[in-house]
């Protein structure tokens, strides 16, 4: 049972890093002190009673929520009011934005790849970048840069970046482009893959399914067409494969293998 409490134990980087700041005593419901207070937490009330807790601010961690942790049970991660500002943020950058060849917000496409960020282990910070993937490509450039810096920070600026695969306009030709980004994620930092890897996903959902629904008809929708969608996701799949194997990437390469055998088997069914 997980008891929420509201002066929450705040952990910026591990358990370790608090363990090793710390001033408290096992049993004595004091706290131990870690740096930053960016990720808030819930505290454990079957490990100790709420009573043990003595904090006064959120960038504390209690003694006994420590142990909990360092016995390999685990916190769950509470999204800052730094994550509801980007939601807001985001839905306004893109509120006149709809998905490729449809009437759904645009927000739909970002609230489902933040979902999959978090539920591949994605800290605030990847989360954050989610929301706002697309909005220096999609909605203002380097002014729209500084701003998602300014609100919040450079890791998350730096996320986005890596998931930009320009922000010229008009856009440069969609071949380069994509060959051009299919190279820097094979070097791209762990944090851009996962945001990317989640992109991907999202839109490979929703291509299978609307594919299923449109038939060929589908691809009038992108700019690379057909055959140059379908080698698109593949290549992102195997850039993605090189630096190696992990759950959501092997997710992507079924719902993409599923692509192109659905169009495999509309290509043969029109040659007959």
């Amino acid at each position: 049972m997980l008891h929420w409490w509201p002066e929450r134990c705040g952990l910026r980087n591990s358990i370790q890093e608090a363990l090793r700041w710390g001033n408290g005593k096992p049993g004595d419901g004091s706290a131990y002190k870690a740096p930053g207070k960016r990720f808030s937490y819930y505290h454990y009330s079957r490990w100790h009673n709420l009573s043990a807790h003595r904090l006064t601010a959120v960038d504390e961690v209690c003694y006994n929520c420590a142990r909990f942790e360092d016995k390999n049970r685990g916190f769950v991660m509470a999204l800052s009011s730094q994550f509801e500002e980007a939601l807001v943020f985001a839905t306004r950058l893109h509120a006149g934005q709809r998905r490729k060849g449809t009437a759904i917000p645009y927000v739909a496409h970002l609230l489902g790849v933040t979902s999959i960020v978090l539920e591949n282990g994605g800290n605030e910070d990847e989360a954050i970048a989610a929301l706002l993937h697309d909005a220096i490509e999609d909605q203002g450039g380097a002014a729209t840069r500084e701003e998602i810096r300014r609100r919040f920070g450079n890791t998350v600026v730096a996320i986005v970046d890596g998931c930009t695969d320009t922000e010229v306009v008009p856009k440069p030709p969609w071949r380069g482009r994509k060959e051009a980004y299919i190279a820097h994620l094979r070097q791209a930092s762990p944090a851009v893959r996962l945001v990317s890897a989640a992109d991907k996903l999202h839109n490979a959902r929703t291509i299978l399914a609307d594919y299923r629904v449109l038939g060929d008809g589908l691809w009038q929708r992108f700019t690379g067409g057909k055959e140059g969608t379908l080698w698109y996701y593949r290549s992102v799949v195997d850039a993605l494969r090189e630096v190696g194997p992990a759950p959501l990437v092997e997710e992507l390469d079924q719902v993409v293998t599923e692509i192109e055998q659905l169009a495999a088997e509309n290509s043969s069914s029109y040659q007959k």
